[in-house]
């Protein structure tokens, strides 16, 4: 059985595209909102999800939503992302094949251009020397792997992070299938911008400052 988890705040923009793409794919969707003040639950609703609710912070969200879940198996997804390609025959692929690895899909973003081509390659990179990829490309992973793992901690960010950091590279795998994550960060922020911020970011938290501190930075 395959459970999708999904952290919301405020989301009711882009939950309607994922939810759609998800109906009659998996076995059941948790959403997992942090106090949103839209109308995200009432999408939620329509779409017949299960709600959890509680303090905001996708670490604290997830990890609520994982504890609400029935299935074996865990896929955990952003809210403002979309699924490409056969990327159910990629999770089915997984689940049969690799059931002692986590998977992560291939990361692309929902603009044209250079920036966004420059940005994707940063993250293969990144994917590809230091094993390390975030939660925008979502993570599918089995529940007693996930409970090994100690599970996503209560932290607002870096939360995919230290979780990818406790599976370590020979319990990951990428999938082959995209996933698409809104630019708007980006835009709005300047790509190159946006890539040193969070590079800069991540470089502190590694060498041991306060994720939560952090986060107010992000």
């Amino acid at each position: 059985m395959l459970s999708v988890i999904i952290p919301t705040l405020n989301a009711k923009k882009h939950l309607p595209k994922i939810l759609a793409q998800l109906e009659g794919c998996v076995d059941e969707i948790i959403i997992s909102d942090g106090g949103s003040t839209d109308n995200t639950l009432g999408v939620a609703l329509a779409n017949e999800t299960r709600i959890v609710m509680g303090c905001k912070g996708r670490g604290w969200q997830m990890a609520r939503g994982a504890n609400w879940a029935f299935g074996d198996w865990y896929l955990f997804l952003h809210a403002d992302t979309q699924l490409g390609g056969d990327w159910l025959g990629e999770v089915e692929h997984h689940i049969k094949h690799f059931p002692r690895r986590a998977g992560y899909f291939e990361f692309k973003l929902d603009a044209d251009g250079f920036w966004p081509r420059w940005v994707e390659f940063c993250v293969r990179l990144r994917c590809g020397l230091f094993a390390l990829p975030y939660g925008d490309q979502g993570l599918l992973i089995r529940r007693d792997v996930y409970e090994a793992a100690g599970g996503y901690p209560d932290w607002q960010l870096f939360e995919d992070v230290q979780m990818i950091r406790q599976l370590r590279r020979r319990r990951l795998r990428t999938l082959h299938a995209a996933i698409v994550t809104s630019a708007k960060r980006y835009e709005n922020q300047g790509y190159a911008r946006k890539t040193l911020s969070n590079l800069g970011l991540l470089l502190r938290f590694l060498l041991g400052a306060n994720p939560d501190a952090l986060s107010k930075r992000y």
